[in-house]
C-alpha cells in the first residue's frame, strides 16, 4: 500500500484549473427560404436533408474572451422529384470567457469544446424554424466536432504540401 507523499506527487506542479463561462449567445445571421411554399406546393414529401457545418473562432479585445461561431447550411430536397423544399442558413455564435487552457491546446478547445456547448441551443432554433416553416421539426443529429477539427487540420496540411510541391 502506497503512502501519501512522494509516490503520488507530480513534482509540486498542478495542472491549471480550466474555467469556461458562456458570456452570451446570439444569432448573427439567419435565413430560411421556404421554396416549396413560394411555389404553392404542399403535401407529404420525403425530404433529403444535407447539412454543412463550418466553425470559426476569434479572440475578442477583452482579455480571456473568445467568440466562437457555428455556421450551418441546411439544404432540403424532395427524395422523389429532387425539388428544393427549403434552404436554411444560420450563423450562431457564443462569447466565452476561458482561463487555464494551455496555449497549445486553446485552438482545439475553441473549435471542439465551445461548439459542443452551443450546439443544443442551435439545434433547438433549427427545429423551431423548420417546424414554423410548415415542415416536420428538423432535429439535427449530434455533430462530431472532433472529427470536423481533424478533417480541417488534414485539409490544411494537404494544402500546405500542395503549395510546397508547386514551389519546388
Amino acid at each position: 500500500m502506497a503512502e501519501n507523499g512522494a509516490n503520488g506527487a507530480t513534482g509540486g506542479q498542478q495542472a491549471p484549473q480550466v474555467k469556461m463561462n458562456i458570456m452570451g449567445q446570439f444569432v448573427r445571421d439567419l435565413s430560411f427560404e421556404n421554396v416549396m411554399a413560394q411555389k404553392g406546393g404542399s403535401g407529404e414529401m420525403q425530404p433529403d436533408v444535407n447539412v454543412q457545418v463550418n466553425l470559426d473562432a476569434k479572440k475578442r479585445s477583452t482579455e480571456n474572451q473568445y467568440e466562437v461561431s457555428i455556421k450551418l447550411n441546411v439544404d432540403s430536397k424532395s427524395k422523389e422529384s429532387r425539388d428544393q423544399l427549403f434552404l436554411l442558413e444560420i450563423d450562431y455564435a457564443g462569447v466565452f470567457h476561458i482561463e487555464g487552457v494551455p496555449e497549445e491546446q486553446l485552438h482545439p478547445f475553441l473549435l471542439i469544446e465551445c461548439p459542443r456547448m452551443l450546439f443544443p441551443f442551435l439545434r433547438r432554433i433549427v427545429s423551431d424554424v423548420t417546424r414554423d416553416g410548415g415542415y416536420p421539426p428538423l432535429n439535427l443529429d449530434n455533430i462530431d466536432f472532433v472529427q470536423i477539427y481533424r478533417a480541417e487540420l488534414a485539409r490544411r496540411q494537404q494544402a500546405q504540401q500542395a503549395e510546397q510541391t508547386a514551389k519546388a
